[in-house]
């Protein structure tokens, strides 16, 4: 095994540099760890409302393409139904919130499918 492989004391990869890289690893790691302990401290139901607002707002980008990518959108929403529908009333607060951007994100995909499909024909 050649020197720049080889483990040293510390467990810590020998490459020859001059700690730097280490430095930036354990700076990585902490920021890492500082994350997770934020992410701890938020409920969950705050963390997965903001997630199914992601999957509302992904399935809204695939909608006003041009074309719209139909089969983007339709995943992006069947995801958020399967949240929204599956979690009801344990998504906190703002499942009403929910609930409504569920009900006009399907009703966009119908209006944009239809208006898609028209044009396709014509």
């Amino acid at each position: 095994m050649s020197d720049e492989t080889s483990q040293i004391d510390d467990g810590s990869l020998d490459d020859g540099s001059d700690g730097s890289t280490a430095d930036a690893i354990e700076e990585a790691q902490d920021a890492i760890a500082d994350a997770r302990r934020r992410l701890a401290e938020i409920p969950a139901d705050v963390v997965v409302t903001n997630h199914a607002m992601g999957l509302y707002e992904l399935a809204a980008i695939h909608l006003s393409g041009s074309p719209p990518d139909l089969v983007s959108a339709a995943l992006a929403i069947d995801a958020l139904g399967a949240l929204v529908d599956g979690l009801g009333d344990r998504l906190g607060p703002e499942t009403p919130t929910l609930r409504d951007a569920l009900a006009n994100i399907r009703v966009a995909f119908v209006q944009v499918k239809g208006a898609h499909t028209a044009s396709a024909d014509s």
